[in-house]
Order: structure tokens, then sequence, then C-alpha cells
């Protein structure tokens, strides 16, 4: 690749780091983001991102082995924050003290075969104990949580963080953001149809519900742009579906030897912006994600979020729903209501 490539591919990703942040003369606050399980599959490619976010000041890589390899790595890269690794639980303290932002992509992969209920014996108990450590060392940071099923591993980690005494709904966050990026991307992917011709990164659809096959809703009817050709009744079912089994499809494609990284790691990177623009004062950030929530009738829900210098500033409404939409809405609520019950339950007997 010759230099005046990697230059501009360099400018255009700054460019997109700092959408919606700040000028080139405003002082960037310091800003610690710690990552646990920074030496897996979904981690080191979210540690490579995070480095490359100039709103990071301090990147603290937690994992059981591995890590001061990846942190070594991505450190010679010649940007703003400061890298170090750490292993084993002697020195979490030491990853987590001082952060602002803890992301969790910790946990075993999904296998062929295996439903996000499959990983929740391994992954519940990996989480409660990163959670314990997260309230003692650092209970003022916002949790990203990535570790699946997260329809289940947020409830833990609200559980974890009562018993301790220093839970705080507005900074809990599962992040539901690469159900998002898919359905962005099949909806744009019709652009290929006459009449359509969407832009990738102009199209935004909202994702609500959980973060597991029909527990995710995509709501095409509020797709932006919108587009000035209809899609017919199969067509948003045949998108609804891909976007719920996007996961599968990844799994399946990789033919067991992987699970969905490099497309996690993006997401989980965007919606750690978006948490650390919010924590700067950027205003109006509003992104989809799993959180505490009232407005339907389950403690925990994804939808639109306002996001601002506490964590989450305010939950936002579904908006106006199309039947096939409503529709969903009802068929998914009695799964996540069992996937979050079943997290509280754990978190309460373990």
């Amino acid at each position: 690749m010759r230099p005046s490539m990697i230059r501009s591919a360099e400018s255009a990703l700054r460019r997109g780091l700092l959408r919606r942040s700040y000028t080139s003369e405003s002082p960037l606050p310091e800003r610690k983001v710690a990552i646990l399980g920074a030496a897996g599959g979904i981690g080191q490619p979210l540690s490579l991102l995070m480095k490359l976010n100039p709103l990071v000041s301090n990147l603290a890589l937690y994992d059981i082995a591995g890590t001061p390899g990846v942190a070594a790595d991505v450190s010679h890269i010649n940007t703003r924050a400061e890298v170090a690794g750490y292993m084993t639980e002697d020195q979490i303290g030491q990853a987590l003290e001082g952060s602002d932002v803890v992301i969790i992509p910790a946990g075993v992969p999904r296998k062929p075969g295996m439903t996000r209920d499959d990983l929740f014996n391994i992954n519940a108990g990996i989480v409660k104990n990163l959670c314990v450590a997260i309230a003692k060392y650092c209970p003022d940071a916002v949790v990203n949580m990535i570790s699946n099923p997260v329809n289940s591993t947020v409830p833990i980690a609200s559980e974890v963080f009562k018993k301790a005494g220093t839970y705080d709904e507005k900074k809990l966050f599962g992040v539901t953001t690469l159900d998002v990026v898919r359905a962005r991307t099949f909806f744009a992917g019709k652009s290929k149809s006459p009449g359509l011709n969407l832009v990738f990164t102009d199209v935004n659809v909202p994702v609500v519900g959980g973060h597991a096959g029909i527990t995710i809703l995509p709501l095409f009817s509020q797709a932006t742009p919108a587009s000035n050709v209809a899609l017919s009744a199969d067509e948003i079912t045949a998108l609804t579906k891909r976007t719920q089994d996007g996961g599968t499809e990844v799994v399946e494609a990789k033919a067991g030897k992987g699970s969905a990284t490099l497309s996690m790691a993006y997401a989980g990177a965007l919606f750690a912006d978006a948490c650390l623009k919010g924590l700067n004062g950027v205003p109006d950030v509003v992104e989809c994600t799993f959180v505490q929530s009232s407005i339907t009738e389950l403690p925990f829900f994804a939808s639109k979020v306002r996001l601002g210098k506490n964590g989450v500033e305010e939950v936002l409404g579904l908006g106006t729903l199309s039947d096939f939409e409503k529709e969903g809405l009802e068929k998914l609520k009695p799964e996540l209501k069992s996937s979050i019950e079943k997290g509280i339950k754990f978190a309460k007997e373990n």
C-alpha cells in the first residue's frame, strides 16, 4: 500500500472517531478505559480500536493470560493512549482502578450448535467475578457488557452491584450495537435495488428488545434516511430474520473455528466511543443499548438511550411501530423475561 493511501486511511479513521466530538483546538479530558478479556477473539481487535480512539488517554488490558503481549503490540501504535497489560487475579485491581469505562468481552465464544443459553453456565460465573472486582476497584465506572448472553449477564451484573451497594442503573449497559450495525448493513444492502440507492454509512436502524434470537427486534419502519421505495412484507421479514440470526450466520461461515469477533469488536468500539463522548459532555449522543428500563413491563430492555456525563440521561420510547413490529415485540417478551430472571436467579444463588 502506498504511503499516501495509508495516510488517507488513517485520516479517515480519525475523522470518524472525532465526529460529534471536539474541534482540534479543544483539550481532551483524561479518560481511562479497561478491557476485561483483552486477549480473546473480541478483546484483541477491540484493544486495537480503542488504542486508535483519541478520547482514550489510558488503556488497561486485562485477561487471565496473554495480555502483556497484546499490550506490547498495540502500545507501539503512535496514538495518545498509554497502554498497560495485566493478567491473573492479583493484578485486576491495578487494571480497574481509576477507570471511567470498563468493557467486558470476557468469556467463551459460541460454537456450532450452541445457543446463547448454552454459554450461560460458563460465562455467568466469569461475569459475576469480574463485576465483584469492578464494585471493589472502580464502582463509579460506566460498564459495557459484551459477554453473552447479554440478556442474562446484565441482570447478573446489576445484582452483584446491588449486593455491593454500588449499583447505578445509569452506568450499566448491555452492548447491543452489533444488532444495530447488522440492521444498518442489511437494510442499506437494499440499495442494490432500483430506486433505493442508500449510502451504508448514512443509514440508521433502531434495534430494540434484547440481544439474542427473536428478542432482537429491528425497527425498519423507523430506518433513516427513509427510502423512496417501500419494502415488501417479505423483504422486512427476511431482513428481520437475518438480523436476528446474524451471529449464527458467522459461526456457521467460520465452520466452528470462531464467532463474530471482528464485527463485535467494531460495534463494541462504537458504543464505548459514544459513552466517552457522553461522559465528556458531547450533546445529543443517542445509541441503542440494553439497560434497566420502564418503557415495557420488563425490568431490562434495549432501546434508544441518550448518553451524558452520568451515563444514561434518558431512556427513549419505542416510537410508532408497524403491525409487524408490534407482533414481534409481544413475541419477544416471554423469552426476554425468562433470560432476565435466569440471570437474577444465578446472581442471588451463587
